[in-house]
């Protein structure tokens, strides 16, 4: 049986609850900053600032997401229009920017596996196995395209035990299996850091 090829990641992508119910595209909206000078892609992690606004979360063990980033919407200082948008163009001036965000703890995510902890161009796809559910994982910090709006970032295929990992293997997704044993997406849900598990706040 041929299976679907993926030729590279895009992001974080929610698919359903944790419970097993489908993911209903439930979203929050957030501000961003006028002129926040940084691109955020569609699948990026954002986190909460001081302000209330949200900015892009570099992907390591110190971050400390509010959730996934799936577009904005603005008025184009160019044209005066509203404008609904891919990703955030850095550096946008704009005061009515808003994000919308997959903040909810019990989303889980589909992710491409890639092989290498560090950001590294081609991009290299990997894969995880069945005895990685349940472990920990790190994500790759790759940058999105300014062409399809998308992220690309991903995780590492070494999984551990490591209770800073940001995610944790849920499951692995078989529509895209390329043997029996490797699977180049799975499902993940955070497991630390994230904004709501803050006691300290910002």
């Amino acid at each position: 049986m041929a299976y679907p090829t993926v030729d590279g990641p895009y992001g974080l992508k929610p698919v359903k609850m944790i419970s097993g119910t489908p993911y209903a595209g439930v979203t929050r909206q957030y501000r961003i900053a006028s002129a926040y000078a940084t691109d955020i892609f569609y699948g990026d992690v954002v986190k909460l600032v001081t302000g209330g606004t949200v900015e892009r979360d570099v992907a390591d063990a110190a971050m400390t997401p509010i959730g996934v980033f799936l577009g904005c919407s603005f008025t184009d200082p160019g044209t005066s229009q509203p404008t609904f948008k891919q990703y955030w163009p850095a550096s946008t001036v704009a005061s009515d920017a808003r994000a919308f965000v997959v903040d909810a703890r019990d989303v889980l995510f589909k992710v491409a596996v890639i092989s290498s902890a560090a950001s590294t161009t081609p991009i290299v796809m990997s894969n995880l196995a069945i005895t990685d559910i349940g472990a920990n994982v790190q994500m790759v910090d790759n940058a999105g395209s300014t062409v399809t709006g998308n992220s690309k970032i991903a995780v590492d295929n070494t999984s551990a035990t490591t209770a800073t990992f940001p995610l944790r293997v849920v499951d692995i997704v078989t529509d895209t299996q390329t043997s029996s044993t490797a699977f180049p997406e799975v499902l993940v849900k955070w497991n630390a850091g994230h904004m709501f598990d803050n006691t300290t706040g910002v």
